[in-house]
């Protein structure tokens, strides 16, 4: 007689794999609680300062705020010398911080592989200037552009302070966006001979836009609620600035002078940081638009 068939996976073995299955399902199920928990107490936190902003200052935003300047040491009156003034800064900032910025992510990117010393110093110099304090580069703003070089407590002091600052960041960021770029672009534009720098703008540049956006928002968020090192190079005068070389107290400034040293205002206080966030807001709309259709523009006449 034929013996009987046995069964190729026995009782137990079943078992075990069910008792596994399970197991990972557990785990499965307490991973993704607890990245949903994450995310959701991320939301929750931004929701919850925004939303306090939004209800604390909404009621002192009025045309009359935004184009009147500031009186009463900022109790009375709006911002518009206070605009004025961060704007200028946030722009010298962001026209030293960009060229020198992307320049330097261009040569540690591509000009520095391998085991090149120059690369391997300049990258150990920023990561050691992202860790340094802001207050530290007010000292050093000041020792340096309002002493050494005479421009005194100004926009322009204030601006280039804040372009050492954000440059850690913004190279950074750059850089690792453009090494993400495939080596296979670089090679396909050797083969069709074109030279080192239209490879890099009509190539490298547009496929490392999302590099390009980040670094460049992180620089102006980190530029523009800055406050530590401007109270040292740009200063506290609230008058309108009529050059580069006068003294401008920026927006985060003036949220810590009206919040902690001047009684009765906390309203004018909220309703210049929903101002500050909805500049945040806009300039990070802008820039994003900006890099579109600069990455839109270089694939169509590529």
């Amino acid at each position: 007689m034929p013996e009987p068939t046995r069964p190729l996976v026995s009782g137990a073995t079943l078992g075990a794999g069910r008792h596994g299955a399970s197991q990972n399902n557990l785990a499965d199920t307490v991973f993704g609680v607890l990245v949903w928990g994450s995310a959701l107490a991320v939301t929750a936190g931004f929701l919850w300062l925004v939303g306090e902003i939004v209800v604390s200052g909404f009621g002192a935003i009025s045309w009359e705020f935004l184009t009147s300047e500031p009186a009463s040491s900022g109790r009375a009156g709006g911002i518009s010398t206070i605009l004025v003034a961060t704007l200028g800064i946030l722009g010298i900032c962001l026209a030293v911080s960009i060229p020198l910025g992307l320049g330097t992510a261009l040569f540690l990117s591509e000009f520095s592989q391998g085991e090149n010393r120059m690369g391997r110093f300049v990258r150990a110099s920023l990561d050691v200037l992202a860790g340094v304090p802001s207050i530290v580069f007010g000292l050093f703003g000041n020792a340096f552009f309002c002493v050494a070089l005479g421009f005194g407590f100004s926009i322009l002091s204030g601006g280039l302070t804040l372009a050492c600052m954000v440059l850690p960041i913004l190279i950074r960021s750059i850089e690792l966006g453009l090494r993400a770029v495939p080596n296979d672009y670089r090679v396909a534009a050797a083969a069709l001979d074109l030279s080192k720098s239209r490879m890099i703008v009509r190539v490298l540049l547009p496929a490392a836009a999302p590099g390009l956006i980040a670094g460049l928002l992180l620089g102006i968020g980190r530029a523009t609620a800055e406050t530590a090192a401007l109270i040292f190079t740009s200063g506290y005068v609230d008058r309108m600035p009529e050059s580069v070389f006068d003294s401008g107290r920026a927006l985060s400034i003036h949220i810590y002078d009206l919040a902690m040293n001047v009684p009765g205002g906390e309203a004018n206080a909220y309703g210049t940081a929903l101002v500050l966030v909805g500049l945040l807001l806009v300039i990070n709309f802008v820039a994003t638009h900006l890099v579109e259709r600069f990455v839109s523009g270089r694939i169509q006449s590529a």
